[in-house]
């Protein structure tokens, strides 16, 4: 049973019991470990010698909440406990209703199940930076330990809806100024403090609270209505696609009105709805394939120890350099930023205070660390500061010549140890590294903009990259807190080169009769931030040729060329940055149809030879969200294919953390294996005999159609190109 988790319990000679939890890594609750919760607590209860509980975690970490890896299990549904025999029989009616007195002492952190355990003692003490939160919303799933009806009588409505609807935690401090905690202890005052205030309850020195009963924080039943009811139209409005979050509102909703009790029961029920949905099957992936880009076959299963990199030179201040100097700056990395003249330097360097300074406005980032932070560039017009430095990222223009030029000169300044990135986004690491002997140290660090915000990190390595530098980057991108995905190199690595055919199945479709607007309006609903036309002006057209041009000339035979971007070109526009591209730009940058772009169209139409086509006027909106993203799909199926990518997992959380596709829909390959590799392969094929190669499906997934197999099931025998 060790593995599974358990508690134990110590009695000391002041009476009181000292259950601890103990599941390494953050104590979380399978049901293994509250199966032994309740034992404990029935056995203390019974004990003549026990006066009171203490509940704790073991190694400073109260607990993370209920085990995920066993949301499998409760999705499966085989042997199940019934519903609400954890928040009943458990929480409510053995450790709240206690004949004995119990405290929990929150150190670490108090996450989901965790925290709603500590909800159900008497009294808890924390100490000030733990952290205290239900984030179960982010898994489609709603608190189901009795939280949403304990959380608001402990800590107001308003508070508790914040908390649960955006899944954030608060610190111990501010969890003791809302009353969710009692009182702030030191680490290692933490128990002892807690026994004495079991004790002081005992003896009535202190109040015997049970949380589910207090009624103190919660509005008058008008009042709570109102502020329900904007809790919904927020929600809505931040999600509409999503219902859990609605569902959640609903049973906090039914507890203030029916009573607690009546609550926890409406809590059950909608959990064992809620965790067979396909939202929270989608988000479990996504929470699991985010913690696995860190495991890649023959890099990380080597037993290597990733170097220490101090300094890092960054090649480049404009958006992406600047970008990139304040994620490292932002974790302690010292950086020298160069650049070809003091004219550059300057707005390179101003750009990177300027994104400190943005995060001190929005109070993320306090005044002393924006100076240390600040203090920590360094700007340089040559390479004679480049004696020690650990890694470089280049970041100039995409332009082979120059790059292959700047390679060749880092290798004769920097040390023999030292890193050679690249952030280029389209060129080949093998041709940027054509003029050196160190391409066992030049990596891809391809960032996504802007840099300091973006959460992905693509690390691209070629055949001779040596592991030890994948292994460090990893190292890298887990201090300055982004996740990695290791890809192999080709045009356009694994989230340029799998979206590529997102605008171009637009222009398809807008060439041959579809809306331009109602195409963006229906991949907006869809989930993704925007739709791909908007998406174009976004970027820039000057940006989307040079990289449309990269796939045109490798993959000729599946890219669409149409003339409609170049002929916007030669009208001055270039997208939002002209206030004019597929749409007109007002001050405020917001965008709005421009009755002019017919013109355009139907001349592109003439040059492209194209007619329009009667059924592609009035397609229906899931006929747009599957010609649009089932080319993407295909790419991503040849990407797999080549071995580019390590996993199918690998490409969904790309698509989510680099294009912004939505979550709950569980990532690219998810959501294609969720509509069937046969479905896409016919739909594929019956396009590409009526609109051209465009649509052709690719043998990877003709193969798989064929088999009736799914997508993401791993390659076995190609040849991975890692």
């Amino acid at each position: 049973m060790g593995s599974k988790g358990r508690t134990v319990m110590e009695v000391g000679a002041d009476g009181v019991a000292i259950i601890t939890i103990i599941n390494p890594p953050v104590n979380s609750l399978s049901f293994d470990v509250l199966h032994s919760l309740k034992e404990s607590f029935d056995q203390a209860i019974q004990r003549d010698d026990v006066k009171a509980i203490v509940v704790t975690g073991a190694k400073g970490k109260f607990s993370g909440g209920f085990d995920i890896s066993a949301f499998g299990g409760l999705q499966e549904a085989k042997e199940r406990p019934k519903p609400g025999w954890v928040s009943i029989e458990i929480i409510t009616d053995t450790i709240e209703a206690a004949k004995k007195p119990s405290v929990a002492t929150i150190d670490g952190l108090a996450l989901g199940g965790g925290l709603e355990v500590a909800m159900a003692c008497n009294a808890r003490l924390s100490t000030a930076t733990a952290q205290l939160g239900l984030p179960e919303l982010q898994l489609g799933i709603i608190p189901g330990f009795g939280g949403t009806q304990r959380l608001p009588r402990l800590v107001g409505l308003t508070k508790a809806l914040e908390m649960m609807l955006t899944s954030k935690a608060v610190k111990g401090k501010e969890a003791f100024s809302l009353g969710l905690v009692d009182g702030l202890v030191s680490p290692d005052e933490l128990v002892n403090a807690a026994r004495q205030w079991a004790l002081d309850i005992l003896s009535r020195r202190r109040p015997w609270i049970a949380s589910l009963y207090k009624t103190e924080k919660i509005e008058p039943l008008g009042e709570a209505r109102e502020i329900l009811k904007f809790a919904r139209a927020q929600a809505q409005k931040r999600a509409p696609n999503l219902k859990h979050p609605l569902v959640c509102i609903d049973v906090i909703e039914a507890g203030i009105v029916s009573g607690p009790r009546a609550g926890l029961w409406k809590e059950a029920e909608a959990f064992e709805v809620l965790v067979k949905s396909d939202t929270c099957k989608s988000l479990v992936h996504i929470f699991f394939a985010q913690r696995g880009t860190t495991k890649v076959p023959g890099v990380t299963d080597r037993g290597l120890v990733p170097r220490h990199v101090k300094k890092v030179a960054i090649l480049g201040g404009g958006l992406m350099g600047s970008g990139i100097a304040t994620a490292l700056v932002l974790s302690n990395y010292s950086v020298i930023l160069k650049e070809v003249n003091e004219k550059f330097l300057d707005a390179g360097i101003n750009r990177i205070k300027a994104n400190l300074q943005s995060r001190v406005k929005k109070g993320k980032l306090t005044q002393e660390r924006f100076e240390k932070a600040f203090s920590l560039v360094k700007g340089s017009l040559d390479y004679e500061s480049f004696k020690d430095v650990d890694m470089v990222i280049e970041a100039v223009i995409e332009n082979v010549s120059l790059k292959q030029q700047i390679f060749a000169d880092l290798e004769k300044y920097c040390p023999p140890h030292c890193i050679l990135g690249s952030n280029t986004s389209t060129i080949d690491l093998n041709l940027i590294g054509e003029k050196t002997k160190s391409q066992d140290r030049i990596v891809g660090a391809h960032f996504f903009s802007p840099a300091h915000v973006m959460p992905l990190l693509e690390i691209v390595r070629t055949k001779r990259t040596s592991p030890q530098v994948i292994v460090d980057l990893l190292d890298i991108s887990k201090k300055i807190k982004k996740t990695p995905v290791v890809v192999g190199n080709c045009t356009g690595f694994a989230v340029n080169r799998m979206f590529f055919p997102y605008t171009q199945a637009a222009l398809l479709l807008v060439e041959r009769g579809t809306d331009v607007y109602q195409i963006d309006k229906v991949v907006t609903k869809f989930g993704m931030p925007m739709g791909p036309l908007r998406l174009a002006d976004l970027v820039g057209f000057g940006v989307a040729v040079a990289t449309g041009s990269q796939f045109v000339h490798n993959f000729p035979e599946r890219t669409y060329k149409s003339m409609l971007i170049p002929l916007l070109q030669e009208d001055k526009r270039a997208g939002e940055a002209t206030r004019k591209g597929f749409y007109l730009y007002d001050d405020r940058r917001k965008a709005s149809p421009d009755p002019e772009l017919k013109k355009f169209i139907e001349k592109a139409r003439s040059i492209s030879g194209v007619s329009v086509d009667p059924k592609l006027v009035k397609l229906q909106e899931k006929d747009i969200i599957e010609m649009i993203f089932f080319p993407v799909v295909n790419e991503a199926c040849r990407v797999l294919d080549e071995g580019i990518a390590v996993k199918a997992a690998d490409l969904d959380i790309s698509a989510v953390m680099g294009m912004g596709f939505p979550p709950y829909r569980g990532g690219i390959i998810f959501w294609a294996d969720s509509l069937g590799s046969k479905y896409i392969y016919s739909r594929l094929e019956k396009w590409s005999e009526l609109y051209g190669s465009f649509f052709k499906p690719c043998a990877y997934l003709a193969a798989r159609a064929a088999k009736g197999i799914p997508l993401s099931a791993p390659v076995e025998q190609a040849k991975s190109r890692l």
